[in-house]
């Protein structure tokens, strides 16, 4: 995991996961210091990622007031019941719906949960953050926030996949030249939410005009490095979406073929 600042108050805690065919998926959680600091999410669930000591680098995690868990997939809660323990005081901002989602491997405690929709605010002491659901989502729980000072934390809209592992846990997104980032983001779009090419495009693009309207200075999502002032690219690149070519993964054959180039390659068995 790679720790870095963007502007005074946020730090990214920046791992990455190789999609085999794909590229290399950033893998982001951040820490908002907040007068109530808030963690956005806890990285990946693999046996060897250590968030809360990887955390513990950045600030206390006893000093954590509040963990916005974006949604329950499980390349976000991978620290999650570890941070819970590790901050006494800490409330996981969630839905309703993401609670129940949850409750089918590992129930959170009611307890320790505050619920937060679309359309409400959060206050964090010196702010308020400001719920949306981002235009393009995997998961229907997903709730991302704008921290009223410029700052739009998207969750999974607006990701891509990078060349290298280097580029995947970069510190500013304009390391990958603007054509090969917005092919990527595109990609992503019909890999993550490939309802984009069934919607009405009216209905669609009227949910991507709040983010024009809104212009936040720097975008951060979950499976993508920090990208300041890209907002007018990334906007028109979700306008495209719908129009781009639709995914499609590899079938059994073509896995047969990758297992085949891995023996010949000495890389299984």
């Amino acid at each position: 995991m790679k720790i870095t600042r963007v502007g005074d108050d946020v730090t990214v805690l920046a791992d990455h996961l190789e999609v085999p065919g794909i590229g290399f998926l950033p893998v982001n959680a951040y820490v908002l210091r907040a007068a109530a600091p808030v963690v956005v999410d806890t990285g990946l669930s693999l046996p060897d990622r250590r968030f809360v000591d990887e955390l513990a680098a950045v600030l206390d995690p006893a000093d954590v007031a509040w963990i916005w868990l974006t949604h329950p997939d499980r390349d976000h809660t991978g620290g999650l019941f570890d941070l819970i323990e590790a901050a006494p005081s800490a409330r996981v901002v969630t839905t309703y719906l993401a609670v129940g989602i949850m409750s089918t491997e590992r129930p959170l405690p009611m307890d320790r949960v505050h619920l937060l929709n679309p359309g409400q605010g959060l206050d964090v002491g010196d702010r308020i953050l400001s719920a949306f659901r981002p235009p393009l989502f995997d998961n229907p729980a997903t709730v991302g926030f704008h921290d009223g000072r410029g700052t739009y934390f998207s969750s999974d809209c607006f990701g891509a996949p990078m060349p290298s592992a280097d580029l995947a846990t970069c510190d500013d997104v304009r390391a990958l030249p603007a054509a090969e980032l917005r092919a990527a983001q595109l990609l992503w779009a019909t890999v993550d939410s490939p309802w984009v090419h069934l919607v009405d495009p009216g209905r669609y693009l009227s949910g991507v005009e709040p983010v024009r309207a809104l212009h936040p200075d720097v975008i951060l999502s979950s499976h993508l490095p920090p990208a300041a002032g890209e907002c007018d690219a990334f906007v028109d690149m979700l306008s495209a979406a719908p129009g781009s070519d639709p995914f499609v993964g590899p079938d059994q054959r073509a896995l047969e073929e990758m297992l085949a180039g891995f023996e010949r390659g000495g890389g299984v068995g």
